[in-house]
């Protein structure tokens, strides 16, 4: 293979939707509406690796207000991995990514562990592991304080957000809290919101996240709150290592680790309250 003749490019929305297939097929789990906020969020942000005309690799660039970037979908299609293709693709992203963001933001990016030397030697730094847990819902009677967030004012929740994740996503709120037939709820002590937590369907199953809250006590209130609504179904939680109080209670409702990813960062890392982020909201945007 000649990788002079593979051209790097955006993707158009119907190639975003095959990135999201081979996702599927890679058992990454996505679910049912991602693709409409993953693009929505930033259409800019997704590149595609092209060669005799056929599309051969994907990978995402999404830039958070040029504040804070993150780089996901990073696939090589099967029969092609092997042949530079993935190389030249992610430090075209890299690059291209860095030019988008201020001088002093960072890149984020949850890496497979096998590739986690690699990725450090292109510059990216390892600061924990996010570990997919998996279980099965579980009825329980929810906390009284337990709210849907179409209660929370919109302003309460971006800054309790922005607070736990470290910069402002606020367009990509929006439409994460609507996504159809999702659950999107609050913990409200008094009219203080104390954490909140959204759990979507996927292919397979549920998947909670994000999962933030002030301590366990509400983290575990909302996580038993999303798990009735999956009752008896699969659903998972996408947790910190680096939060102890995360791995108890994936541990308390007897969730099994069955996927990881190191998170790494290029620049200095946003102030992501780690102690608050009981679950991440995703592996591909963060």
């Amino acid at each position: 293979m000649n990788l002079d003749s593979i051209i790097l490019r955006p993707l158009t929305r119907d190639e975003f939707n095959v990135a999201v297939d081979w996702a599927a097929a890679e058992g990454w789990n996505p679910g049912l509406h991602d693709a409409d906020v993953f693009w929505q969020t930033d259409p800019d942000g997704y590149l595609g690796a092209e060669y005799e005309g056929e599309l051969v690799a994907t990978g995402s660039i999404v830039s958070y207000g040029r504040a804070f970037g993150f780089m996901g979908f990073f696939i090589v299609r099967e029969d092609l991995r092997g042949r530079g293709i993935g190389a030249k693709l992610w430090h075209h992203r890299r690059d291209t990514l860095r030019g988008r963001l201020d001088a002093d933001a960072a890149i984020g990016m949850d890496g497979v562990f096998d590739m986690q030397e690699w990725y450090g030697r292109g510059g990216f730094e390892f600061s924990h592991r996010n570990l997919r847990m998996e279980g099965v819902g579980q009825t329980c009677t929810p906390d009284p304080g337990i709210v849907g967030l179409d209660e929370v004012p919109f302003d309460e929740l971006a800054r309790y957000d922005r607070n736990c994740f470290g910069c402002d996503r606020t367009e990509f709120l929006r439409r994460w809290i609507e996504i159809p037939n999702a659950s999107a709820i609050g913990l409200m002590v008094g009219k203080k919101l104390q954490g909140y937590g959204v759990m979507r369907e996927c292919r397979e199953g549920f998947k909670i996240g994000p999962l933030f809250a002030d301590n366990p006590d509400i983290a575990q209130s909302l996580f038993a709150a999303l798990s009735d609504r999956a009752d008896g179904q699969a659903i998972s939680l996408d947790a910190p290592e680096r939060n102890a109080g995360a791995m108890a209670l994936a541990e308390r409702h007897g969730m099994r680790e069955v996927f990881g990813c190191a998170r790494m960062y290029h620049g200095k890392p946003p102030a992501t309250d780690w102690d608050r982020t009981f679950g991440i909201t995703t592996f591909e945007l963060g």
